[in-house]
């Protein structure tokens, strides 16, 4: 079947609103972008009871899935789409997250189903764990061969899908997050008098996410600088024990410490208006990995400084020295140190964060939509191209 700018591009997710998380997000912003440029789009998603849905500008199929990666959601998911076997032969397919990606492994050696074209995301951490167990290794690496396009957030995420499954390398696009469609600037920040420092951190509760380094490096901050800041925690955790964990090392702190739970969008825009300083030091933990970080742009466009660890993708999402300072993942001092500078230097926070407001824009969903489901006449990605060629330029040079 040959295919033009007409052909339905069929999204498969297990991630979606009203779920949050930056694969949710990646996903709706991708199909918004699809949408608004005027492809046919539907995606199918978890049903989730007592949610209304929203206007969204393509078309929603809830399917009787729990969001999860077990086994029995992918038969359920793999059930439904031989049922529409039909409607996919027809389309591109675009599966943009593990879930769907492993119920496609099951469905991938029947003749009878096959997509109109198929194309993968990949993350990060699922990279990683299909890596580590023979089967899934297997299943995924035969999931790769017939794949038409593959796509990555990052660099550092296409670094680790081509040295895991090297079938991908020359078929794989960057589609690095962006804003969200929604997101609204504010270009005037609101002056406050008070001399205090609030620093913020956003995301789920998580050993990954590192929020127990941030606390630890200011409790170690000179009494002084203790009591100018103030730090905030939004989102929750249930996981590991690691909310608990949180709430009993903020009780050793001797400054203000918040624990805002989950909270609305426009919550949310009210305390990063209020903040000064943002961190989330992602680490390593296990197989999980930091491919990007959606949260670290949001923080730059609200004209946030960011104090962040350099690990994974996010060297990708913060420019070091420019709109934030990256230290080297568990170097507590070096954490410290970099909160005391932001903390005392208002005019470097004011700086960052103007540059960060430049930053986030670099890049757009509409640019990665239009890549990814219209350019097929670009067999290679020319910034991936330009990338390798720089490393082998430098690998020559050792």
């Amino acid at each position: 079947m040959e295919f033009t700018d007409k052909a339905p591009i069929l999204i498969l997710t297990h991630e979606f609103a009203p779920t949050k998380g930056g694969i949710a997000t990646f996903t709706e912003e991708m199909a918004r972008a699809a949408a608004k440029l005027g492809r046919k789009v539907e995606v199918w998603a978890p049903r989730v009871d007592g949610w209304e849905e929203e206007d969204y500008p393509f078309k929603i199929r809830r399917l009787d899935l729990k969001g999860s990666q077990d086994l029995r959601c992918q038969i359920k998911l793999a059930r439904e789409m031989i049922k529409r076997r039909r409607q996919l032969r027809k389309a591109i397919v675009y599966l943009c997250e593990p879930g769907p990606l492993l119920a496609m492994c099951h469905l991938q050696y029947f003749r009878s189903f096959q997509p109109g074209k198929l194309i993968l995301t990949f993350h990060g951490t699922e990279i990683q764990t299909f890596a580590s167990h023979p089967g899934k290794r297997m299943a995924m690496n035969s999931l790769i061969k017939r794949a038409d396009r593959i796509s990555t957030p990052s660099e550092y995420t296409h670094k680790l899908l081509k040295g895991s499954f090297p079938h991908s390398k020359r078929k794989t696009f960057l589609t690095p997050g962006a804003l969200r469609s929604d997101f609204a600037e504010n270009e005037d920040r609101p002056s406050r008098k008070s001399k205090r420092v609030h620093i913020l951190t956003v995301g789920r509760l998580h050993p990954r996410k590192g929020q127990s380094f941030i606390l630890n490096a200011l409790i170690q901050l000179p009494r002084a600088l203790r009591r100018q800041v103030t730090f905030w925690v939004v989102g929750t955790g249930k996981k590991h024990g690691y909310e608990e964990e949180l709430r009993q090392l903020a009780e050793q702190a001797d400054f203000g410490v918040t624990f805002f739970g989950d909270v609305t969008n426009d919550q949310l825009e009210d305390i990063y208006a209020r903040a000064d300083i943002f961190s989330m030091t992602s680490i390593n933990f296990r197989k999980s990995v930091e491919g990007f970080g959606l949260v670290y742009l949001e923080a730059a466009a609200h004209g946030l400084p960011i104090v962040a660890h350099k690990v994974g993708g996010v060297a990708e999402a913060v420019s070091d020295g420019e709109n934030g300072i990256l230290v080297e993942p568990e170097n507590q001092e070096q954490l410290t140190a970099a909160f005391a500078q932001l903390i005392q230097d208002r005019s470097l926070r004011e700086k960052m964060g103007a540059n960060g407001r430049k930053w986030a824009r670099r890049n757009s969903w509409i640019r990665s939509a239009d890549l990814l489901f219209n350019r097929w006449d670009i067999t290679i990605d020319p910034t991936i191209e330009k990338f390798e060629h720089h490393a082998e330029l430098v690998s020559d040079s050792l």
